[in-house]
Formats: structure tokens, C-alpha cells, sequence
């Protein structure tokens, strides 16, 4: 199975790397610099680059790929890119029965609270999250624009409220929707946890056209 990989090299992207090559993966690492691609392969020697902008991509660069994983991140300025690039991959793979679609989602449309609420009001509310608070707006977007998708075959992934670079837990826990705390009041997820559920999920599909959240026991 190969899995070409938008934005290989950022913590995402390059923690999924080093999981799914543990997992006998084929990887096309996609990135817009070729210096980074090339120290990841200098990791990773099986893997494919391709330093080349996501919005250049075209159906003849996914051509023997069975999953595409959107790990695209940017700055908050330009947060608004998360959605135009979910539009660009769905466009290119609608009624493709042979590609699925795989999207790092945010922490902010789960749900928390007695009245499940989506945990982006709370972040909207407190003016410390001004300055970055447009990434969790807009990948919100991104999940009621994929919502809206019936005929493409793709899953998201959620993180916990903290995400940070780490391997993996131990202990893996799941949700559909709602935020999730362990047992020691944490709501975290490190990129090794989420490259794991990633994998899984890859090799194991279990969500088509669903979102579902991760975070370390």
C-alpha cells in the first residue's frame, strides 16, 4: 500500500513517516523544500520526495497512491488555505473508488461540555487564542465542507486540546466527537499517538467518511 504524504516533513507529517515505514508503508513524502524532504530520506532511504507546492499537485502525482493524508499545516494568516486544499483533493478524486482521502483536523469542532457544545465557542471567547485562533475556525470549515462529501471516500482525524511533538502512548484512546480527557485530567495527544492511529486506520479502515479523535491514555 503506498500512501503519498501532503507536508511530510512537518511534526505530523514526519511523525506518520517514520510510523508507517515501521509498518512496511510505501511513502511519497510531499513537501514545498527539497532540503527537508532530503534530510527525511536521509531517515528513511525506501521513501519516494516530491518538493512540490500542494496546490501544484495534480491526479498524475497521486497516480499510484491508494491513500492521499492531508497534513498540510500554515500560519494562521493564512489559515483559510486548510480548506481550499480539502476542496482541490476532493475536486480531483470525486467518484474515485480507489483513493481515500485521509485530513488532519483541529481539536476545536469536537465537542465538550454537559451540553456538547463545540469547544471552538469556548476558544472564541477567550482573548488569549486571538492571534492563532483562525486555524481552528477554518479546519472547522474544512470538516462541515467534508461533511457535505458523499461520493469521495475519506476519514479526519481530530487531535486532544494539546498537541505536541512525543511517541506515542502506550495507551491509545478514541472518540467520534468529544474531547478527550484521560485519567489524569489530560486532554493530549502527541504526533507519535496520532501517526499510529493514522496508520491503523490506513491499514484498517474503520471510518469512511467520518472524522474520529485520538489522544494519549
Amino acid at each position: 500500500m503506498k500512501v503519498f504524504v501532503i507536508g511530510a516533513t512537518g511534526m505530523t507529517g514526519s511523525a506518520f513517516v517514520q510510523e508507517a515505514v515501521a509498518n512496511g508503508l510505501e511513502i511519497i513524502a510531499n513537501g514545498r523544500s527539497e532540503e527537508k524532504l532530503t534530510q527525511l530520506k536521509s531517515q528513511f532511504p525506501q521513501i519516494q520526495i516530491l518538493a512540490k507546492d500542494a496546490f501544484q499537485l495534480t491526479p498524475a502525482d497521486f497516480s499510484d497512491s491508494d491513500v492521499v493524508l492531508d497534513a498540510f499545516a500554515t500560519t494562521p494568516d493564512k489559515a483559510y488555505r486548510h480548506i481550499d486544499l480539502a476542496t482541490k483533493l476532493v475536486s480531483q478524486f470525486r467518484e474515485s473508488q480507489k483513493v481515500r482521502l485521509g485530513f488532519i483536523l483541529g481539536a476545536g469542532s469536537l465537542l465538550i461540555g454537559d451540553d456538547d457544545h463545540v469547544a471552538l465557542t469556548d476558544l472564541e471567547k477567550d482573548e488569549s487564542t486571538r492571534s492563532w485562533r483562525a486555524i481552528p475556525q477554518e479546519q472547522f470549515k474544512e470538516l462541515k465542507f467534508l461533511r457535505d462529501v458523499d461520493n469521495v471516500d475519506w476519514f479526519g482525524v481530530s487531535p486532544a486540546f494539546s498537541y505536541t511533538p512525543g511517541p506515542k502512548a502506550k495507551e491509545i484512546l478514541y472518540d467520534s466527537e468529544h474531547v478527550i480527557f484521560n485519567h489524569s485530567g489530560e486532554s493530549k495527544t502527541t504526533a507519535g499517538t496520532m501517526a499510529a492511529a493514522l496508520v491503523s486506520e490506513i491499514l484498517t479502515p474503520k471510518h469512511h467518511q467520518q472524522r474520529f479523535t485520538v489522544a494519549n491514555g
